[in-house]
């Protein structure tokens, strides 16, 4: 199977600054690409999760601005990279405006470009390299780390950047509780396109996990 290598546009910071669920939405079938010395990959997404802010318990802002999650805080547009259960990273687009905190958890993708680097990163992945099944194997498979943090998606210069992908219809786009979280565990913030071998297995509550 050979990589689909299509030039998309690069999405405008101005399409980002929405609130965290209408972003969550108008991310699934945007693509994002990681470049680095190794090559690059390309993933269609498939799965993500908002988290607002000050109102949202399960949020890593819900209790303020720290230097831990200042890049949630605005301009849109911006990768929130931050470290979980002392192994894994996970990464979020923020929205919003400058100075109103929230973002969207990235679950899931489809690999679409650089399967070979992608299943070399995580050998043991699920799918043969094609699918990034869960948060933790799509950050792995992009090969995103802490130095990614505040990275800008909108600059096309940028070594990750979030590219426009086509129009998701609703009847294909699914809601439910979002996966993990101790608190407001029953908000249904997180999204999928159904159908996508890539999407998480649904655990209620569970582990809990560093708002974020």
């Amino acid at each position: 199977m050979t990589d689909d290598v299509v030039t998309r546009r690069v999405v405008r910071r101005e399409d980002l600054a929405l609130d965290p669920v209408d972003l969550a939405l108008s991310l699934l079938g945007c693509e994002l690409e990681s470049r680095s010395e190794q090559g690059t990959v390309r993933v269609l997404l498939v799965e993500v999760e908002a988290y607002r802010g000050l109102d949202d318990p399960a949020s890593h802002c819900y209790r303020g601005r720290t230097p831990r999650n200042e890049v949630m805080w605005g301009p849109a547009g911006h990768l929130y990279v931050y470290f979980v259960y002392g192994m894994h990273f996970c990464a979020n687009v923020v929205g919003l405006r400058d100075g109103e905190p929230g973002a969207v958890l990235l679950r899931a993708g489809e690999v679409v470009e650089g399967r070979e680097l992608a299943r070399s990163r995580r050998p043991t992945a699920r799918g043969g390299g094609l699918v990034a099944k869960g948060p933790a194997v799509l950050t792995s498979m992009l090969g995103l780390d802490r130095g990614h943090n505040g990275l800008d998606l909108t600059d096309p210069d940028s070594p990750v950047r979030l590219l426009a992908g086509d129009p998701v219809g609703a009847e294909r786009i699914r809601s439910g509780p979002r996966v993990g979280v101790a608190a407001a565990k029953d908000v249904p913030w997180r999204f999928w396109i159904d159908g996508s071998p890539a999407v998480s297995t649904y655990r209620r509550g569970g582990r809990a996990r560093p708002r974020r």
